[in-house]
């Protein structure tokens, strides 16, 4: 078992950290927030992110950043995307040559409109890079619920690596090279999730629900081939698999925040009463932009960027969508 440090203590991360805990890892976690720090080793759980799980006696915290990587083997990088950046830039004086870094992360970085895989990169060129993605909720990982999710990596033997040492009994990985398709299923599908949340919102029903899981796809897998991933990764878990989880539980962030917007309350309003970071926000820009950029048809995500930016009644918004002109499947 190799020794494994998790950047960041979310609910994702720490999940993460009590799972590889309990089947024989040495894990650490560190926190950028001492108080954090002494929270959790004084009781055990992590009460502000992932409430009612118990931490492992072993599992270890730390907010010092070179005694987090110092002897780690595989380094789980576990922050909001907005912060994959500056977290890699400051913790690449502290990372060895080889080391491997699991990305887990969903996102796009807001301004180079980049994969967050392109952006540790740039930052930490001595270091592995792989992606952990797939339908997976904190809260049901951490509890020992049977998930499954996939590990990607240009480097096939690097990924291998990685699914030796995290699967067990309760948490099954597969291996992927497509890292462009990874990462923009990861991303996009959390787009569709504010679509899915809004219709709820609203008071739509399943088929509408199924009508924007299944055109969102489409859209999520034209941009994501336009940009050089591999249409089989969207038919796969960190595709449709990813997609039918977050759009259809409550423990999507995003999904929660469609609901809000749907139900007439504002952007600012939706993000204050969420609390935590709603991926989809910042992946809508992006998603848009690139869309535009690609000259790829995007009609759900184009629908979202226009309740979220221009102030666009939600309900218009889907009556709009059902008024398009009819075409081919």
């Amino acid at each position: 078992m190799k020794k494994v440090a998790v950047i960041g203590s979310g609910s994702w991360g720490t999940a993460l950290a009590v799972m590889l805990q309990k089947h024989g890892h040495d894990v650490v976690i560190w926190s950028r927030r001492q108080n954090a720090v002494e929270q959790m080793q004084k009781e055990r759980e992590n009460k502000e992110y992932l409430p009612g799980v118990i931490l492992p006696e072993g599992l270890k915290f730390t907010a010092e950043r070179e005694n987090a990587v110092k002897d780690a083997e595989i380094i789980i990088l576990s922050v909001p995307s907005k912060a994959v950046r500056q977290t890699a830039m400051d913790f690449a004086p502290h990372f060895k040559p080889n080391q491997v870094l699991v990305n887990v992360a969903k996102g796009l970085e807001e301004n180079s409109l980049k994969r967050l895989s392109q952006v540790i990169q740039e930052c930490v060129p001595q270091c592995q890079v792989c992606v952990l993605s797939g339908p997976s909720h904190a809260e049901e990982v951490a509890r020992e619920i049977p998930t499954t999710c996939l590990i990607a990596s240009e480097n096939a033997e690097t990924a291998k690596m990685v699914q030796g040492e995290f699967m067990n009994p309760r948490f099954r990985l597969y291996t992927n090279t497509d890292m462009v398709g990874v990462e923009m299923g990861a991303a996009l599908k959390n787009v569709m999730a504010l679509a899915a949340g809004i219709s709820d919102g609203l008071g739509f029903g399943d088929n509408t629900k199924a009508a924007i899981m299944t055109r969102g796809i489409a859209e999520m897998s034209r941009l994501g081939i336009e940009m050089g991933g591999k249409l089989e990764t969207f038919a796969g878990l960190s595709g449709i698999g990813d997609l039918i989880v977050t759009c259809t539980s409550m423990h999507s962030r995003n999904r929660r925040a469609g609901i809000l917007l749907g139900q007439g309350k504002s952007l600012a309003e939706t993000l204050a009463e969420i609390k935590m970071v709603v991926e989809g926000v910042n992946t809508v820009e992006a998603a848009y932009t690139l869309a535009k950029e690609h000259n790829v048809e995007m009609p759900i995500t184009n629908a979202i960027y226009e309740v979220l930016f221009q102030g666009k009644n939600a309900e218009q918004a889907v009556l709009d969508l059902m008024s398009r002109d009819g075409k081919a499947e």
